[in-house]
């Protein structure tokens, strides 16, 4: 379900919410005494208009239609970085929610436990630890923020389950899966093992560019929903110019059969995807560089080394808090006369510190020749 919203005022949110809730049939499947856990994405903190994080008046907007059936509200989240009790509750703080949850009634998640736990079904990945909101969910909403990704071309619903995994437990996961098509697949096992029931995606303001955390808000003016993650996804890549093939975890989806190989295969409900297109959605800079493929095969190693873009540093704005060196999977970075710096022999290019640098100075860069 594809609807125009223009903006966040509390009215309009109201209405827009309440129809999805009542077009998907979300009030029938929902009890009084069920505990909702709500999941936003919350990558690290930032105010609303940056467009980084879900907004949390659209938080509200769904929380108040579930406590309208009976249930009960939790919001659960685990940003980058240590995820501890007062971590939690400054990500809370700093990024609007814990003001919105306190005037609604709705409990915010702090205790920070999680435990390892089994992927029945995983393809590429078998084992994961998940924070324990998610593993006792009554019901799951997944509120993801429509953004560009520098490591996997697209953020949305099945990129946001990735939040489950407790803070520091992220990074290895990057380590142990560093190439593209291996974390793509690892996102899968983990959407697929946690299966949000709703799945409601803020493309009112979206980010495009260098996202999921350095990109340019585009006021995009859309909510997005659907009782499948890989549905609306692959709707809200379109909406941000990419076909579902170009994002591997929906190609990857649609050869599991979790979705159809394109938009021609789902029933749009609401208003057409025509009328909220944008022209020139900007991509992410990372973006794959398909020339390679049509190099001879003994020059495709050389040539993907120097294609591959690569973070750098500002050095002159960096203030050396240490972000970037506590997100990096392969510890290649250390703080040196209060400087970042990147030990580039050992970087996988997962841009992990571009996505946590507070500051925004960490740049994706590529070689002059390869940029286009």
């Amino acid at each position: 379900m594809l609807l125009r919203c223009t903006g966040y005022g509390a009215e309009e949110l109201d209405e827009k919410v309440d129809a999805i809730f009542q077009e998907l049939h979300i009030y029938e499947e929902l009890s009084p005494g069920m505990t909702v856990v709500l999941k936003p994405n919350l990558v690290m903190t930032s105010k609303p208009e940056e467009a980084i994080i879900t907004h949390p008046a659209l938080v509200a907007a769904v929380g108040k239609c579930v406590q309208r059936a009976g249930a009960k509200v939790l919001i659960a989240e685990s940003p980058g970085g240590p995820y501890t009790p007062m971590t939690m509750k400054a990500a809370f703080r700093g990024c609007g929610y814990t003001d919105m949850a306190e005037a609604c009634g709705f409990s915010l998640y702090t205790d920070c436990e999680s435990r390892e736990v089994p992927l029945p079904g995983g393809v590429r990945c078998r084992r994961m630890a998940i924070v324990s909101p998610f593993l006792g969910a009554d019901y799951l909403i997944d509120l993801a923020k429509l953004k560009t990704h520098s490591m996997v071309g697209f953020s949305g619903a099945v990129k946001n389950m990735f939040g489950a995994v407790p803070g520091l437990k992220k990074p290895e996961l990057h380590c142990r899966f560093p190439e593209k098509p291996e974390f793509s697949e690892m996102l899968l096992d983990l959407c697929d093992f946690l299966q949000p029931d709703l799945c409601i995606t803020d493309g009112i303001w979206a980010m495009e560019g260098n996202g999921p955390t350095g990109g340019t808000r585009r006021d995009l003016g859309v909510l997005a929903a659907s009782k499948s993650p890989y549905a609306v996804d692959v709707c809200c890549a379109k909406l941000a110019g990419l076909e579902a093939g170009q994002v591997l975890m929906l190609r990857y989806a649609a050869e599991r059969g979790l979705v159809p190989q394109s938009i021609d295969g789902l029933e749009l409900l609401g208003d057409s995807l025509e009328s909220l297109s944008v022209p020139d959605f900007q991509k992410a800079e990372a973006s794959s560089t398909d020339f390679i493929d049509r190099l001879p095969r003994f020059l495709r190693p050389a040539a993907k080394k120097l294609a591959t873009p690569y973070p750098r540093i500002e050095k002159k704005s960096c203030v050396g808090c240490g972000k970037c060196a506590e997100s990096c999977p392969q510890n290649t970075i250390e703080i040196k006369d209060h400087k970042a710096e990147i030990d580039y022999r050992r970087c996988i290019r997962c841009f992990c510190c571009h996505e946590m640098c507070p500051k925004h100075v960490i740049e994706i860069r590529r070689l002059r020749l390869f940029n286009v």
